[in-house]
């Protein structure tokens, strides 16, 4: 069976197809196999057993090679299927020479191989297949053993054994046509995802690096205003009337030497990421380090963190996650800064990170498509910053979905994938 293939086969379109066309050429000649002792041992045909028996038992040693040789590295080409149609299309007409050429019921069959090829080859290989097919057919009306006594009726009704060796064949064909077909669309369905998924995210990925390159020329661009407000900020406060305005001045200064500390890190972190893969952290831990630099820059925030039980677990992280994280606070702080609710919990195979507001919750017009693409929600923050997060646990194997609270707000559920506790690589 397919399942049992070694992992090296190459499942290409051609290679999901020979195994279709090897698991149909099974049930084929089994049929013919058992229809051919049918006849000789319960209606008493006379017919040459030897070649008849050779010649299924020859295309059953064809089949077992077949499977051998898809266990292969080798992709199967459109030339290497067209030939096992021909040999099946040779094999047909041998049995067909000795069981009554045109006459008999099954040779009908011939449509299945002109199908599979119209189905899945191209136009000039399906050509040959029909060709052959139509060859074979024309000489079996001219060249073949007659059996005597395929008009005469089934014991019991009216009906020929003709027309009933031209219903069962009628059932095979119908069914593995069926089969096959359903089979073959269903590839091509996959197929066309494979590509949906992939242009989405080659498109993502443009997206990501337009956003990266404005990112950092704006980190560049930003030192020098941020140090001249750094210069007036220390001369107002030498110049301040009065206590309150120089506590103004200091919480103007610690706000802009924040952000310098940000555009250093962002400088620094660009650099090193190319060479420093991420490294393992407690969740737990990691999590309350993240938390506490966001509230230096969001003071304004009421929230309440539940690390429970089973939190104990390790996950790697780097700059670009615990950023990815932050922006999933600052979404919930510009929803609603009262009573954030912050829980981390281990699950079957993920640390899982619930964040919910008590804002206005997300407006289903826009729920399915956060994160896939630059959405703005108004005044809340879910734009740029969203798609990026997304991006960011996504290349970490993790996943955020967004929900509307069944008590108001929005839940955002961030799922990571738990790693081993591993001590960095030495360089």
């Amino acid at each position: 069976m397919p399942q049992s293939l070694p992992p090296s086969l190459p499942l290409t379109p051609p290679s999901r197809n020979l195994i279709r066309l090897t698991i149909a050429r099974g049930i084929t000649w089994t049929g013919f196999l058992g229809a051919v002792i049918f006849g000789i041992e319960l209606l008493g045909f006379q017919l040459h057993v030897l070649p008849i028996i050779g010649i299924i038992v020859a295309m059953g040693l064809f089949n077992i090679a077949t499977w051998w040789r898809l266990g292969r590295a080798r992709a199967v080409t459109d030339i290497e299927y067209l030939i096992h149609l021909l040999v099946d299309i040779t094999g047909l007409t041998i049995v067909f020479y000795f069981t009554g050429g045109a006459t008999n019921p099954a040779v009908t069959y011939y449509l299945l191989p002109v199908t599979i090829a119209a189905a899945t080859l191209p136009w000039r290989h399906t050509w040959i297949t029909a060709t052959a097919a139509m060859i074979a057919y024309t000489l079996l009306m001219i060249f073949f053993e007659p059996i005597p006594g395929l008009s005469r009726p089934v014991p019991g009704t009216d009906v020929s054994l003709r027309v009933l060796g031209m219903w069962l064949n009628f059932a095979l064909c119908a069914g593995l046509i069926t089969w096959l077909a359903y089979k073959m669309a269903q590839s091509v369905r996959q197929r066309d995802r494979a590509l949906s998924r992939t242009r989405e995210s080659a498109l993502r990925s443009e997206q990501i690096l337009a956003v990266a390159s404005q990112a950092a020329g704006t980190a560049h661009e930003l030192g020098t205003p941020l140090s001249t407000m750094a210069v007036l900020l220390s001369e107002m406060r030498e110049e301040a009337a009065s206590d309150h305005m120089r506590e103004d001045i200091d919480l103007l200064s610690q706000q802009v030497a924040t952000c310098k500390g940000h555009l250093r890190r962002l400088a620094a972190s660009a650099e090193r990421r190319q060479s420093d893969p991420p490294e393992p952290r407690e969740a737990g831990q990691w999590l309350e380090e993240v938390l506490e630099r966001w509230l230096v820059m969001r003071p304004d925030v009421t929230y309440r963190i539940t690390l429970t039980g089973e939190r104990e677990g390790w996950l790697l992280t780097d700059v670009s996650l615990d950023q990815a994280i932050m922006n999933l606070f600052n979404n919930a702080a510009d929803a609603n800064p009262e009573d954030i609710e912050i829980t981390l919990e281990r699950g079957h195979d993920a640390m899982i990170i619930d964040i919910r507001d008590h804002g206005d919750g997300v407006p289903i017009e826009i729920a399915d498509q956060l994160g896939d693409t630059f959405i703005s929600n108004g005044s809340k923050g879910m734009g740029i910053g969203l798609f990026l997060t997304h991006a960011t646990v996504n290349r970490f194997g993790g996943s955020v979905t967004l929900y509307n609270h069944e008590k108001g707000g929005t839940l955002t559920e961030v799922r990571l994938p738990r790693t081993e506790r591993r001590a960095p690589a030495q360089s």
